[in-house]
């Protein structure tokens, strides 16, 4: 297993990268646990204003990374951009917040005074995606760090240089040397830095396999973990939404990152009586997205990140088609170099084909049609997935009344589905456990101690 950045449109090895040996990563552990006992005791002020200075490199440094993040996994530069500043504002969220966020809590018990603080817990690892190369890592390590916690990353072995460039600039920004460290793990090695006694807990963002697997480990350590995993959330449209606005979000939800994202809005279910309109629309907007080159102007879907992704992703459409789906367009990879998968829209797809029960990840799109509420929500929540649902509607006391009966962390209505440092973000059944974000997410790798006094 090595670290390498394959370019995904040109197919071409870009760099390779050696793995850390077993005793540089003990000693990286033993050099962040010492870090920890620093770190921790620094004032909330000080973190605060390092994070500061990470949000400022990544707001002056966006175009660069947004290069190295097309380079390495085929993101478009303006969404190389948009992910930059997006986790700059996570950073600043989080440099604002955090000291309140930490405040101890007064509680009412019969001691003469009692409250709630929050302690950090030591060294976490953070196992990341290549999907959101920078976003993934600060919407954890801000809080995490902000809280006086130290991060060890591992993060995916197609972005090397992404990771590489995070640990670069979170030294820049003024981060003491351990605080904040990268390391090229196997998988084998990362399960034996999770048992490491030094390290308190482990956060990942991946595949529901990965996530069973890390979880089974973190559990037997009994170490806290927050696994923020798969989805294929549901787009629902009911009959009185606005259509052409219904239509257009959704072609942007689904192709956002070319498709390549675990909140994507994957399976769009679609009112009888509207049922044609919104076809026609949504339909005409995935055929009009431009595939090509992310690092070329204008381009709004690149290649998927890796061949295998395409592979299996062909392999899924195909199964379905076999089992009695439709193909409305699409529905076979590009021909030519680079990992390329144009939009695709399924139809009548039976239930216990690929496109029923699992995650495409990638712009394919599955179209249902329903009847009436009820049948909307049976649909909506028939998967082992739960990360998030969009509902569309005019009559915001329908949406109330459905929001408790989604099986879902999130729940958006007349709007996409997104993380917002604002708000706490994760899922149920096999989308994962734990939040990430605002206040919630910060406590996550806390220890909330009691206090009582007599």
């Amino acid at each position: 297993m090595l670290y390498r950045t394959i370019n995904p449109t040109t197919e071409e090895e870009v760099a390779c990268f050696d793995l850390h040996t077993d005793v540089a990563v003990g000693s990286m552990i033993e050099v962040s646990a010492r870090g920890f006992g620093a770190w921790r005791k620094s004032p909330v002020s000080q973190r605060a204003g390092m994070l500061l200075g990470a949000a400022d490199l990544l707001e002056q440094e966006a175009e660069s990374l947004a290069e190295l993040m097309a380079v390495e996994m085929g993101k478009p530069l303006v969404q190389g951009e948009a992910e930059a500043r997006k986790s700059a504002l996570a950073c600043r969220f989080y440099a604002d917040n955090a000291a309140s966020f930490l405040e101890p809590e007064p509680r009412v018990s019969d001691g003469s005074e009692a409250y709630v603080r929050t302690d950090p817990l030591g060294p976490i690892l953070a196992i990341m995606p290549w999907n959101f190369p920078f976003w993934q890592f600060y919407r954890f390590a801000a809080p995490a760090l902000a809280a006086g916690n130290t991060v060890l990353l591992k993060h995916s072995p197609n972005t090397p240089q992404c990771a590489l460039a995070i640990e670069y600039l979170m030294r820049r920004a003024g981060f003491p040397p351990g605080v904040v460290q990268n390391l090229f793990l196997t998988n084998e090695q990362a399960a034996a830095v999770i048992s490491d006694p030094r390290v308190r807990g482990v956060t990942l963002t991946g595949s529901t396999r990965a996530g069973k697997e890390v979880a089974r480990t973190a559990g037997h350590c009994l170490k806290p973990a927050v696994m923020e995993l798969g989805g294929s959330d549901p787009f629902v449209v009911f009959d009185d939404a606005d259509v052409d606005l219904a239509a257009r979000i959704g072609v942007e939800a689904r192709c956002l990152n070319n498709g390549q994202s675990c909140i994507a809005s994957k399976r769009f279910l679609v009112q009888r009586s509207i049922a044609d309109a919104f076809l026609e629309r949504f339909v005409g907007g995935m055929k009009e997205r431009t595939v090509g080159d992310p690092i070329r102007p204008g381009t709004e879907i690149g290649p998927l990140a890796r061949k295998d992704l395409v592979d299996h992703l062909a392999r899924q459409i195909d199964l379905t088609v076999a089992a009695g789906a439709r193909v409305l367009c699409g529905g076979r990879p590009a021909e030519g170099k680079g990992y390329f998968y144009p939009p695709t829209v399924l139809t009548d797809v039976p239930a216990g084909s690929p496109g029923s029960e699992e995650e495409l990840f990638g712009p394919a799109a599955t179209l249902t049609v329903f009847d009436d509420d009820r049948e909307a929500v049976d649909i909506a929540n028939a998967t082992r997935y739960g990360l998030g649902a969009s509902l569309w509607t005019a009559d915001l006391d329908r949406a109330r009344r459905l929001i408790p009966e989604i099986e879902a962390g999130s729940v958006f209505v007349n709007g996409m589905v997104k993380s917002d440092p604002r708000l706490p973000f994760g899922g149920v059944k096999e989308s994962g456990f734990g939040r990430e974000l605002s206040r919630e997410g910060m406590l996550e790798f806390v220890n909330l101690k009691t206090v009582w006094i007599a």
